[in-house]
């Protein structure tokens, strides 16, 4: 199962919920992979504790290559040779670097979209596949969501998120209507929820109205999410027994029950 996790807003906590989600599912004994696609590299350096320097030993490679094979011919460098272990059993990741943002419009205008699912069709070995985006829809962000099943939309609970949501719902129709008919929107997810304030209710509220699925497992805000980032731990391993860390199980089986 291939999931994407993206939102055209940043700062909705689309890096924390990827990389707790594939904690979980590798701790419950899936082989999982993350891959990030989003430059800034908050994923890698979650999981890998630092950001990659080697843009060789990176996703930046992959989409290199696809730009070369029309020129040379030759074997393309195919995903597996990317994967890297991770300090966590059964935790692997496909690593971001900054290479990426000078290659997008080269990749654009050689329309290489497809070449991620490509890839991810041929490689071999992975129960879960996790993939954190840009918080933009560009290149990358919908290279992710053409070669998803399903997609998980953060948001974080404020009047400016819902506005940006209808939006974002609309891109993701057309997506789905014109590159991949398989891709389920999978829920919103709702990241930062004060359960004792008015206002995430109200809006949590609204969005049901209109008809958006909202899932049951809702993430509060915690001062151990930025403690975990710090370690470099997702919240399974640095905090196990927290209630944030029973909020991402709830929300790891909530989506998985279906799968």
């Amino acid at each position: 199962m291939r999931r994407v996790i993206f939102n055209q807003k940043g700062g909705v906590g689309k890096s924390t919920i990827t990389c707790n989600l594939a904690a979980i599912s590798a701790v419950e004994g899936l082989k999982t992979l993350v891959i990030d696609l989003d430059i800034q590299g908050n994923a890698s350096q979650y999981l890998l504790g630092e950001k990659i320097a080697d843009a060789n030993k990176t996703i930046a490679l992959f989409f290199k290559d696809s730009l070369s094979l029309g020129l040379f011919g030759g074997q393309s460098i195919g995903l597996e040779s990317l994967v890297q272990e991770t300090p966590f059993p059964n935790l692997y990741v496909i690593g971001s670097h900054p290479d990426l943002e000078p290659l997008q419009s080269r990749l654009e205008s050689r329309h290489k979209i497809f070449k991620l699912k490509e890839a991810l069709d041929n490689l071999q070995g992975f129960d879960a596949i996790y993939i954190d985006t840009p918080p933009i829809l560009n290149f990358y962000s919908q290279s992710a969501l053409i070669a998803a099943d399903k997609c998980l939309i953060p948001f974080d609970c404020d009047a400016f998120a819902k506005d940006a949501l209808y939006s974002l719902m609309q891109a993701l129709a057309e997506i789905k209507a014109d590159h991949n008919q398989n891709l389920e929107i999978e829920g919103i997810v709702v990241n930062q929820f004060q359960r004792q304030a008015n206002l995430p209710a109200q809006l949590v509220e609204e969005l049901l109205k209109e008809g958006h699925r909202i899932l049951n497992a809702k993430i509060s805000p915690s001062v151990k999410v930025r403690e975990s980032h710090t370690h470099s731990k997702p919240l399974i391993h640095y905090a196990p027994l927290h209630k944030l860390t029973e909020e991402f199980r709830a929300l790891h089986s909530e989506i998985t029950q279906q799968d």
